[in-house]
């Protein structure tokens, strides 16, 4: 079995962790861009850990002999191992964690969804809403932001580094009993 998917899963948290340290250093800077650059902070930790989570995908692919390039989430996992009447107990933790709205998992995942929410300002709401007589420039690039007023920073660094403590542990645990005797 190749130690790729490992390696790569590994690799991204290690990314994590670092940019979770330089998101606290942004926080405390006095920098004129500190709040572009907490939100591209917030950003990137949210996307090193969900290419953290389908690299851990692919690694359970490999293990059991699937084609990992065919993971793209939880879901293409179980429908192979349905077809081949396999299961796996890394497959049913994880499903537990993904379905739990109130678990890290869950929650780390729709933050980072969160990350391709866009505010449609072109729209006819928006339309409405700015006046008949103003029109929204289509040149702007509205995304919504994790946290706009950047109130809930040192709750939101402490929320990345549990998540990223769980990973780990999650991953651990579940690697113990990946193992091949």
């Amino acid at each position: 079995m190749s130690q790729v998917y490992l390696v790569r899963t590994n690799q991204k948290l290690n990314f994590a962790r670092i940019h979770i340290d330089a998101l606290q250093a942004a926080q405390s800077s006095n920098s004129w861009d500190q709040h572009a650059m907490i939100e591209s902070y917030h950003e990137s930790v949210l996307f090193l850990m969900a290419s953290a989570y389908q690299a851990f995908l692919r690694e359970i692919a490999e293990k059991y002999r699937f084609n990992p390039d065919a993971i793209e989430a939880l879901s293409d996992l179980q429908g192979l191992l349905d077809a081949s009447v396999q299961e796996s107990p890394e497959v049913t933790e994880l499903s537990v964690l993904e379905s739990n709205k109130h678990s890290w998992l869950a929650l780390m995942l729709s933050a980072y969804r969160g990350c391709w929410k866009a505010a449609d300002k072109t729209g006819p709401s928006a339309k409405a809403k700015a006046g008949a007589d103003l029109s929204p420039s289509l040149s702007e690039i509205h995304i919504v932001q994790i946290n706009p007023d950047h109130a809930e920073d040192a709750d939101i660094l402490t929320e990345y580094r549990s998540w990223l403590s769980e990973f780990r542990a999650l991953l651990e645990r579940l690697r113990s009993g990946m193992q091949e005797w």
